[in-house]
């Protein structure tokens, strides 16, 4: 049983999958090959409510792993079957569900109001055709559209996730994919930095000198752009890379990955402010007063954004400022 960030998770792996796309190995994201019942499903959902903890609070039951929608129809139902009287627990808010852009018509769309999905995340990965071809996604941009359109439509609440980094992708596609999931206005969206695993197209093509994935350092920028993108638009980025349980780090061979994927992101952020305002000054001896519940953004996960500064030549000095201090940071 897993519980993820408010979700009772429950995983189908590469279930309703007509493909495999050029970075899945859904064995290893996943975690296992078991593909559950029916009773396995009911099993998942009454440990964790068995156990759940008062500080989380609400929860989904969330079917990640495959293409939800796409597999076999009496399968899908008998999942649907399965979880659906938790939904009289008060504690559990709806259902989840992940699947294909291609895998959405108004019959399925029926099928899961009826049973109590609330929410469905489409994984679009790119909003551009070349890089969906080349990655064997199996769908196009316009598919993206029509689905998030149809969802809506539907009253269900629309999550996209994207990937950045894939093979053929550029920053430039992977903001224009950002812009153009924002202009679709999601309730949610997850990013994923493309992380290559073992026994996938990525790897071989790693391997045969045709694709250098980009790594962390060199990905923060690109998050730091896509994040403003979504936050301007008041889109809520509810996960930013794998979550630690979602694969084994021993399965990584490149890419992006970072258990603090997203408190990097919100570092970066910051590092990049402070920069701009050190753009406009010659001063190389700077003091940064810190507002204290902003310190570890400010600094960076272990020191990092200080030790980046004095590699650019400035003497810096941190200080904590009053508890009341309005200002993330002042420079002085």
């Amino acid at each position: 049983m897993k519980t993820l960030a408010g979700n009772i998770a429950i995983f189908v792996p590469h279930s309703g999958c007509p493909q495999q796309c050029s970075f899945c190995n859904q064995k290893t994201i996943s975690g296992t090959v078991n593909i559950p019942t029916g009773i396995t499903a009911y099993a998942i959902c009454k440990e964790a409510l068995e156990n759940l903890s008062e500080k989380v609070g609400e929860v989904e039951i969330a079917f990640f792993g495959g293409s939800f929608t796409a597999i076999k129809r009496e399968y899908m139902l008998e999942l649907l079957q399965a979880v659906n009287s938790f939904l009289n627990d008060e504690r559990v808010k709806g259902i989840r569900i992940s699947t294909r852009p291609d895998a959405i018509d108004n019959e399925r769309l029926q099928i899961l109001k009826q049973y109590g999905v609330t929410a469905i995340e489409l994984g679009a990965q790119s909003m551009d055709n070349e890089v969906l071809r080349i990655n064997k996604r199996g769908h196009t941009e316009q598919d993206v559209v029509n689905a998030s359109n149809l969802i809506k439509s539907y009253g269900f609440s629309l999550g996209l996730q994207m990937m950045t980094g894939l093979y053929g992708a550029t920053e430039e596609t992977d903001i224009q994919t950002a812009q153009k999931i924002a202009m679709l206005n999601p309730d949610t969206v997850r990013i994923y930095p493309t992380v290559v695993l073992k026994h996938t197209d990525l790897c071989d093509f790693m391997k045969r000198g045709l694709y250098s994935p980009p790594n962390v350092d060199e990905t923060l920028p690109r998050l730091v752009k896509i994040r403003r993108i979504f936050e301007d638009k008041n889109i809520k980025i509810i996960r930013m890379g794998l979550h630690a349980s979602e694969t084994m780090e021993s399965d990584i061979v490149g890419g992006c990955y970072h258990q603090a994927l997203g408190e990097l992101c919100v570092n970066e952020e910051v590092y990049e402010d402070i920069l701009s305002q050190l753009s406009k000054t010659d001063n190389k001896e700077i003091t940064i007063t810190v507002n204290p519940k902003s310190y570890s953004k400010v600094v960076g996960q272990k020191k990092r954004n200080i030790e980046r500064l004095m590699d650019k030549g400035y003497k810096v000095t941190v200080i904590q400022g009053e508890n009341d201090m309005k200002e993330m940071f002042i420079l002085s």
